[in-house]
């Protein structure tokens, strides 16, 4: 297996497994459920949000038939993703790649088994809140930051350092 291919898929496990603990621990350690709130910094709180759609909470769906078609929508673009990993030789896509791997298999874990997607984290400024994400989010996100920054602003010098 390429060395790309293996970071990627340890990026991968890293945030699925990152996002799996997390999740346990606000849900069962901590009660988050039961609590709703916990303000951690002042900018910071646990807030317990269970989300039925996509990303920041857009199609929102409670029917079975909804919450099977974003389980298979997420199944095909991890398995895009995988592939796209595969066929792979720079550095900087696997790793971001393997986080948006990583963060699907979180959620699609979630939906499978709570039939929503545990989300948390609640960061706001100045009387402003962020939209409430978990590290499966996170992962996702950072990776598609990075596949910008390496598609915009990175030279093809890494990509042939990295072959």
């Amino acid at each position: 297996m390429k060395r790309p291919v293996r970071l990627g898929l340890t990026v991968a496990l890293g945030v699925a497994l990152a996002d799996w603990l997390s999740k346990y621990a606000v849900l069962y350690l901590i009660n988050l459920p039961a609590r709703q709130n916990i303000p951690i910094l002042p900018f910071l709180d646990l807030t317990m949000v269970w989300n039925r759609g996509v990303s920041f909470g857009m199609l929102q769906t409670d029917s079975g038939y909804g919450r099977a078609a974003l389980i298979g929508f997420t199944l095909a673009i991890s398995i895009a993703v995988l592939v796209w990993l595969w066929r792979n030789h720079d550095i900087l896509n696997a790793i971001a790649l393997g986080g948006i791997l990583g963060g699907a298999l979180g959620n699609i874990y979630d939906r499978l088994v709570y039939g929503a997607v545990a989300d948390f984290f609640d960061f706001h400024v100045l009387g402003y809140h962020w939209y409430v994400f978990n590290v499966a989010d996170a992962g996702i996100s950072v990776g598609v930051i990075l596949l910008l920054i390496r598609a915009f602003w990175v030279g093809d010098e890494v990509n042939e350092a990295d072959k």
